[in-house]
């Protein structure tokens, strides 16, 4: 296989080297139609008084749809390329430098547009290969088999993807479901053999239950994925236990919290958690430092809504660098450990190795 990638970041507009890559959000969407997420609106005791599902997205909506954000439909649509632009320059001017899409099949991904974002604004950006959860596959997943799902995300980081010559740095987010379907199995065992050949990067997006993680783990490992080159997405929504997250640690994943900027305690997809503050994200990282984790963590936003844009009075993808480095530093984080989480740790994992 082509080795011109190890030793390398593969970005949309092409390889690079990693002492390039600068601070690097991991789990970012820039842009996106996530409408598989679309749930009717209802509250903690019964549907809402208004229902502003179709609802022009202006001031007057603003607190139902953060409140409801997967229940208005307009919500779920990031594809304003200006907007994007406006938001990514922010971003460079608070000193960010990469950012990791990962919009992959199922999701609206545009690699050529990323392209022109990337060409016109300066910031890097690195884009997914494969599959997210089940509801978003093709109708014809049943029938594909392993090898061709391999050959697809090989040829996805190898030869371009979307039938375009723009090709992805890193395999995921791979979407799964809790329980896990067949499909995203069998899509699983493609990414970790995907990875297992290219030596490249994984970003999973697990299902929401405590023993999803771990269950993923053992899946890839069987077939062969390199857990270290793998990220395990969207901790602070999953394992809420800090033990647990010790355990699951111990496996040898990047652990990511990915969902700073969210401040909201009521979390649609699964109304029996508490979705935690930024605070309590932070108490999570400085006690995994303190436990010798510090080169295994990162950080960043998931913006795939409308709503956390800057545009439309959210927080943007500056946020981490305008707002939480500067409190994790009053908190007695030192630099050096941020620049690990912000900088060394993605620079290593989204380096080919192979």
């Amino acid at each position: 296989m082509d080795t011109i990638r190890k030793g390398k970041v593969q970005t949309v507009c092409g390889s690079v080297e990693p002492d390039s890559m600068g601070t690097t959000l991991t789990h970012e969407h820039l842009l996106i139609d996530c409408g598989v997420l679309y749930v009717p609106a209802t509250s903690k005791t019964g549907p809402p008084i208004h229902d502003y599902s179709d609802a022009p997205f202006d001031l007057r909506h603003v607190g139902w749809i953060q409140r409801y954000p997967y229940s208005h439909k307009g919500n779920l649509h990031l594809t304003e390329f200006d907007v994007c632009v406006e938001e990514l320059e922010y971003f460079k001017s608070a000193g960010g430098s990469t950012i990791v899409d990962n919009t992959t099949h199922g999701l609206g991904r545009d690699v050529e547009r990323l392209q022109q974002l990337s060409t016109q604004t300066g910031v890097n950006i690195v884009a997914g290969a494969g599959f997210y959860v089940g509801p978003s596959h093709p109708l014809d997943m049943s029938t594909r088999t392993e090898e061709q799902l391999i050959d697809t995300i090989i040829h996805e980081v190898v030869d371009g993807c979307d039938g375009t010559k723009v090709k992805c740095g890193l395999i995921g987010e791979i979407g799964c479901s809790w329980p896990l379907t067949g499909n995203e199995k069998k899509v699983l065992r493609a990414a970790a053999q995907a990875q297992e050949r290219l030596g490249c990067a994984v970003n999973i997006h697990p299902g929401r239950d405590e023993k999803a993680p771990a269950e993923i783990v053992r899946i890839l490992q069987e077939a062969g994925c390199d857990i270290s080159k793998t990220t395990m997405s969207h901790l602070d929504r999953t394992l809420m236990d800090f033990e647990t997250c010790l355990e699951f640690a111990a496996l040898g994943s990047y652990c990511e919290w990915d969902l700073f900027g969210v401040e909201t305690s009521y979390y649609q997809q699964d109304k029996q958690k508490d979705m935690p503050s930024d605070a309590v994200r932070m108490r999570f990282l400085e006690r995994m430092i303190a436990e010798g984790y510090e080169d295994r963590l990162l950080i960043s936003h998931d913006i795939h809504t409308k709503y956390r844009l800057m545009k439309y009075g959210g927080h943007g993808y500056s946020h981490i660098l305008v707002d939480i480095v500067p409190r994790m530093l009053l908190r007695g984080v030192t630099q050096a450990t941020i620049d690990k989480i912000l900088v060394d740790n993605p620079r290593r994992w989204l380096t080919f190795i192979r």
